[in-house]
């Protein structure tokens, strides 16, 4: 039903910046809360960010809080997570999710994109 297809990973050096966007097709995410997630190696899947389906919540974890800013445009059915400040910690597979709640927080998708590697040197 939807389709979520990220871009914008790549490798970086500390304290970098990268913008990833997730594309949505199929039935338009203007009615779903968004989030952005990551999996490093060996470890949990992890909430990054979300955004609800008007744009004015937005919900990050700690760590990232103040380095990162999710947003959106509805419009061309669109997500975005601008990464500023970019710490080995960061090194990740980042993915890109749909939660069918407007109102939500983007922490319970339903669909999920295919995940980008990002990737921050020391």
């Amino acid at each position: 039903q939807v389709q979520l297809v990220e871009s914008g990973g790549g490798l970086v050096q500390a304290g970098g910046s990268l913008r990833l966007s997730c594309a949505a097709s199929g039935r338009t995410f203007g009615t779903y809360a968004m989030g952005w997630f990551r999996q490093a190696p060996g470890k949990e899947r992890e909430f990054v960010a979300g955004i609800n389906w008007g744009g004015v919540r937005t919900y990050y974890v700690d760590s990232v809080k103040g380095r990162f800013t999710i947003s959106r445009d509805n419009a061309k059915n669109t997500v975005y997570l601008q990464m500023n400040s970019l710490e080995p910690e960061d090194t990740a597979v980042y993915y890109c999710a749909a939660e069918t709640n407007p109102a939500g927080t983007g922490r319970n998708p339903a669909y999920w994109g295919q995940g980008t590697q990002v990737t921050v040197s020391a």
